[in-house]
């Protein structure tokens, strides 16, 4: 039987830079397709940690005041990681509709994501973005450009920004009517360009919304059936990275909550995958959320491997 599904892309999975993200979306589109071939409907989320750090901190170093070069505020780097990612997605899955003789066509749209600028985020910025560094470099940049930054996941020291809470999603209408052609659709890339509403229409605001929880947002309006979250493990663990780490494979929405007050989720990593796929469940209690790494993505959906949470 064929599924809405939202798919959640990690940034993280796209690549430190051009060359590499290239390559690695053609498997992406791969597993995209092999789900479109069984008849889903799929519509495309993705992260932009690593690429909106990456843009951002080029603009900067790029910006000379003398010979005219502007500051690129961090809404429109965020914009340019849509378009830099969308294009490589979107390339690598027509080429693999293409040679699996699917007539179907793919899309990147720009899409906005509604916030509050008086979002409590903006004072306790925690999204990480950009490349990982020592200690001892992070704490340089501290210093010289009065960033912030974090231990993520024990992976190293990243730059961290404000993560504000998705309202809505300005292009859903467009996204409705595409979907419902039959087009697959890439949207709301690096969890949407995050906008503020004024008395003159949106206006861009420097944050990163976690795409995890736009992408829970999406598949709510859009009354999805599956929301999959793919990252870099299988299924959730407990203790994870002990001796004694436990694979879940079902989990009730009760029992996430349990889990997430004992502490068992990182917040720089799982947390927040976990919160977005609770919003999912309780807002559409038929839909399932699923977690699991991209080449499980059909094994996940069969119920073989991969972390399922339902309501109850």
């Amino acid at each position: 039987m064929s599924k809405k599904i939202v798919i959640a892309l990690g940034g993280n999975a796209l690549g430190k830079d051009p060359i590499e993200q290239l390559r690695l979306v053609k498997s992406t589109a791969k597993n995209i397709v092999d789900l479109i071939t069984d008849g889903n409907q799929i519509i495309i989320s993705h992260g932009n940690g690593p690429q909106v750090g990456m843009i951002n901190t080029g603009m900067e170093f790029a910006y000379n005041h003398e010979a005219g070069t502007p500051i690129i505020p961090f809404a429109e780097c965020g914009a340019m990681s849509q378009g830099y990612i969308g294009y490589h997605l979107q390339q690598a899955i027509d080429n693999e509709l293409e040679l699996k003789k699917i007539d179907k066509a793919c899309v990147t749209l720009i899409t906005q994501v509604v916030v509050d600028k008086k979002d409590s985020a903006f004072q306790n910025p925690t999204k990480p973005v950009g490349l990982f560094y020592t200690k001892e470099e992070a704490e340089v940049f501290e210093k010289q450009k009065n960033y912030q930054f974090i231990d993520d996941a024990g992976r190293g020291y990243r730059r961290v920004v404000p993560s504000p809470r998705p309202i809505s999603i300005v292009e859903l209408n467009i996204v409705k009517q595409l979907t419902n052609q039959g087009t697959v659709v890439i949207t709301i890339g690096g969890g949407g360009i995050p906008v503020v509403k004024t008395d003159h229409g949106y206006k861009g605001i420097d944050a990163v919304i976690d795409k995890d929880k736009s992408s829970a947002r999406l598949a709510i309006d859009l009354d999805a059936d599956v929301l999959l979250i793919l990252t870099a493990v299988g299924q959730v663990y407990l203790n994870y990275g002990s001796n004694n780490q436990i694979a879940l494979k079902e989990l009730s929405a009760s029992k996430a909550r349990e889990y997430i007050e004992q502490n068992q989720f990182s917040k720089g990593s799982m947390l927040p995958k976990i919160e977005a796929c609770l919003d999912f469940v309780d807002n559409n209690p038929h839909g399932i959320a699923i977690i699991t790494s991209l080449d499980k993505v059909k094994d996940a959906l069969d119920g073989k491997i991969g972390t399922k949470i339902m309501k109850e």
